[in-house]
């Protein structure tokens, strides 16, 4: 059972986004988010788990993910298509996920006992430049159908397209730059959950 049916992923790539996301979250969290991850792939362990405090302080009622290794207090992980479901079951992570391009990764995810995958990118995005066309909502309708492992719809993911994926058979949604560059992230989240 997936926390939510968006997937919030809060991404780090400058100090200045470092500094912001724990307002970014807090108003996320007042707009109905559940479910959020941090991914700062730039930062040291260090700075990464105190900015992930800062985030918990902050939203204390997320569901509160990190993309990578596993910091204290996270609810879960995110990890990459090459990342270890067994190392971060024995590290004690009770939910994890992984990013998947294709659907041999899907399936190894499923094999290898991922709790969901990232399916991306369904629609073009800036943020994923480098995986190729997007797939597309036939794509996602029939990994849904063919593979039992909850999937998250990723890529290109804003208001007028987060239905179509959840209709297209995707259990969740996940969001990067729809909420990241709204003006009013608590509104824009607020908006996303009225439509599914």
């Amino acid at each position: 059972m997936l926390p939510d049916r968006i997937f919030v992923i809060g991404n780090v790539r400058s100090d200045e986004d470092a500094a912001r996301m724990p307002s970014y979250a807090a108003a996320l969290e007042e707009g109905g988010c559940k479910w959020f991850s941090l991914r700062a792939k730039t930062l040291g362990v260090g700075a990464r788990t105190r900015l992930f405090d800062e985030i918990r302080a902050a939203a204390p009622s997320l569901c509160l993910f990190v993309h990578g290794d596993p910091v204290p207090g996270a609810d879960g992980v995110h990890l990459g298509a090459a990342g270890s479901i067994a190392a971060a079951r024995a590290a004690g992570v009770k939910l994890i996920g992984i990013s998947a391009h294709r659907r041999d990764e899907l399936l190894r995810a499923r094999d290898d006992g991922a709790d969901y995958a990232t399916y991306s990118p369904i629609f073009p995005t800036v943020s994923k430049p480098g995986y190729g066309p997007a797939l597309g909502l036939d794509a996602l309708r029939e990994a849904a159908r063919e593979i039992a492992l909850p999937l998250v719809a990723l890529g290109g993911i804003e208001l007028l397209n987060a239905r179509a994926c959840i209709d297209a058979g995707a259990q969740a949604v996940a969001v990067l730059g729809a909420f990241a560059h709204a003006d009013d992230p608590t509104a824009a989240f607020a908006a996303m959950r009225r439509t599914i």
